[in-house]
């Protein structure tokens, strides 16, 4: 996959991995970085300094209507990356049922809204490349972090179908891996389980260099920092005990 050129759409581009990827794209090359956050007005100082470059675009996951015009918005995009995200931390049998519905909403069904969109316009710009930031926590149900490894659990699943169906298409499909990197969604699940903040944690910009790396060198799954390859390793060997691992941390 070239990035020299390319016009991209980062969906949840204002902070944390999605911040670094707008970044990392623009200092390779790419032609245009539409930066698809629910309050593009966050984006307006990013955007005077990359006259061109940058365009923030209105885009809620769940509102229909603004995938939508963002569709219409940004028709020259070649490349796709879905990495917009929200959580909720507790245990599925007694939290809020509303936030796991909201999760699992917003993680899968709203990442499905935004492929849906923009497949044809890549697919009408000669193809391209979707690349969907999951989490090794797709891997295992960890108990206290609610609907969240579900969703990225079906969101995996999901990225493997459409690959089939884009393939053709002219459209290559990418998973992205990372374990816990050094976000405000990461402080949020300390914040809720102190216990998390035991693990190690890769920066968004070693988490954005990684997956341009293995994007530019045409991977399909790609586990851009050290935990990340390490639940690599051992979901290969044995995924049931990997399974069994990520189901123990509480």
């Amino acid at each position: 996959m070239r990035i020299e050129g390319s016009v991209v759409l980062v969906t949840g581009a204002n902070r944390g991995i999605g911040r670094a990827l707008l970044t990392g794209f623009l200092e390779r090359g790419a032609a245009r970085v539409y930066a698809a956050v629910r309050r593009p007005a966050e984006l307006e100082r990013l955007a005077a300094e990359e006259p061109g470059r940058v365009i923030p675009l209105a885009l809620d996951l769940m509102d229909p209507e603004t995938v939508t015009a963002a569709a219409e918005a940004a028709p020259d995009v070649t490349v796709l990356v879905n990495n917009a995200a929200t959580h909720g931390v507790g245990h599925l049998l007694d939290m809020d049922f509303g936030l796991v519905e909201q999760v699992l909403s917003t993680n899968v069904l709203g990442t499905l809204r935004v492929m849906r969109a923009f497949a044809p316009v890549v697919e009408a710009n000669g193809g391209g490349a979707v690349v969907n930031v999951i989490s090794v926590g797709a891997f295992g149900g960890t108990p206290a972090l609610g609907g969240y490894p579900a969703s990225k659990a079906a969101l995996l699943s999901m990225t493997q179908a459409v690959r089939q169906d884009l393939a053709p298409r002219g459209i290559s499909v990418h998973a992205v891996f990372p374990g816990p990197v050094d976000t405000a969604m990461m402080d949020y699940v300390i914040g809720h389980e102190p216990t998390f903040g035991d693990f190690p944690r890769a920066t968004p910009d070693e988490v954005a260099r990684a997956t341009l790396d293995g994007l530019q060198a045409g991977e399909q799954d790609i586990f851009p920092d050290p935990f990340a390859l390490e639940i690599q390793a051992e979901w290969l060997a044995d995924p049931k005990a990997l399974a069994e691992r990520i189901a123990g941390i509480t």
